[in-house]
C-alpha cells in the first residue's frame, strides 16, 4: 500500500493520494478582504493548484465539503462554484453553515478527486 503525502507539515498534508484517488485538506482563501464570491473563487483557485500538482483535476472530482459561515451568503458561494464547476460532471456535494478556524474566513472547501489512468 502506498500513500504519499504533498505540502505536509507536522500538523497536516494538504493533499494525500492513495490508490488513484487524492483527498485534499480544507482549502480556505488568502485574501480575507474579499467577499463571499472573491473567497470562494480563491479557494476554487488553490483546489486546481492542488489538484494539478498530483495529476488530477476538477473534471474528476468525486466530492465536495463545503462550509460557510453565514447561510445569507450561501447564494455567493453558489455563484462562483457554479461558474467553477465542469458543466456534467458535478461531484457529489453537501454544505453546511460552520464556524471556521479565523473569523474573517468566510468559506472552507474540501474535496477528493480521482487521478485519471495514464
Amino acid at each position: 500500500m502506498t500513500i504519499t503525502y504533498h505540502d505536509s507539515n507536522n500538523r497536516m498534508s494538504q493533499a494525500t493520494v492513495h490508490n488513484g484517488t487524492v483527498y485534499l485538506a480544507g482549502q480556505v482563501p488568502d485574501d480575507t478582504g474579499a467577499d463571499m464570491r472573491g473567497q470562494t473563487e480563491q479557494v476554487l483557485a488553490k483546489i486546481d493548484r492542488q489538484l494539478a500538482a498530483v495529476g488530477s483535476g476538477k473534471e474528476h472530482l468525486l466530492s465536495a465539503l463545503v462550509w460557510v459561515t453565514d447561510m445569507s451568503e450561501f447564494a455567493a458561494m453558489n455563484d462562483a462554484w457554479d461558474a467553477w464547476v465542469v458543466p456534467g460532471r458535478p461531484p457529489a456535494r453537501a454544505a453546511t453553515e460552520a464556524k471556521l478556524a479565523r473569523p474573517e474566513f468566510k468559506v472552507e472547501i474540501m474535496v477528493t478527486a480521482a487521478i485519471p489512468e495514464a
